[in-house]
């Protein structure tokens, strides 16, 4: 089963929210997941350490020397592996890339995101090298509006697209139910449900965008 890797060398740019949604969404679909954390900001663990969704297992501490065998091992029949890694260039980094069916480089539509996590797509482009064979990778914007695409954003989209980048759409609008999930535990659904953990009645609308995310990504592993 497939191998989603979470990449940026840049902090805060939504590795780890991306990780969470997919997993839980995954999951609330009947798959089983098995998320890596392999972040020394532990966001994922903290997230596992208050509840995950059924059918979600989490590991974490896997170092330069462990990430690839963890990986292999965890690469069962019917079983989805996501990686979320430290926000840095390093061999750890490499050696996840080298094992993904797919690596996602989360975005801010900003110009210096966009800079910094050029440094990610390059990172796969010497992995493919080095393996001689394509690693698929896509772009997802994080955090935009979700009103009206900014100058800067659209300029960016411009700008990958043109480079011949794959890009995730939806981007993942600036959501409160995505970053209290991490308070919360286990998903969106169980958000909703529980009508103290409601945030301002919009915890529907981070659903559908969280959903429409994992069926762009799952199209992409078919």
């Amino acid at each position: 089963m497939p191998v989603i890797v979470m990449a940026s060398p840049k902090g805060g740019v939504g590795k780890s929210t991306c990780a969470v949604l997919l997993a839980s969404e995954f999951a609330r679909m009947g798959a089983e997941v098995t998320v890596l954390d392999c972040d020394p900001n532990k966001s994922l663990t903290r997230w596992a350490s208050h509840g995950t969704p059924k059918g979600v297992t989490l590991l974490s501490d896997i170092g330069r020397s462990e990430i690839v065998p963890t990986i292999r091992a965890a690469d069962g029949d019917g079983r989805i592996v996501i990686v979320d890694l430290e926000g840095v260039a390093s061999q750890l980094v490499s050696r996840a890339i080298s094992q993904a069916d797919l690596v996602i480089v989360p975005m801010q539509p900003t110009a210096l995101d966009a800079e910094i996590g050029s440094e990610a797509l390059a990172l796969v482009r010497e992995e493919e090298e080095a393996l001689g064979r394509k690693i698929r990778h896509a772009v997802v914007l994080t955090k935009t509006s979700a009103a009206v695409k900014s100058r800067v954003q659209k300029e960016l989209e411009e700008q990958l697209r043109g480079a011949g980048i794959d890009m995730i759409e939806p981007p993942l609008v600036a959501r409160a139910a995505f970053s209290e999930i991490f308070a919360y535990g286990y998903d969106l659904t169980a958000m909703m449900q529980d009508q103290g953990m409601m945030t301002g009645g919009k915890v529907d609308k981070a659903i559908i965008n969280a959903q429409s995310f994992m069926e762009a990504v799952y199209e992409r592993l078919k």
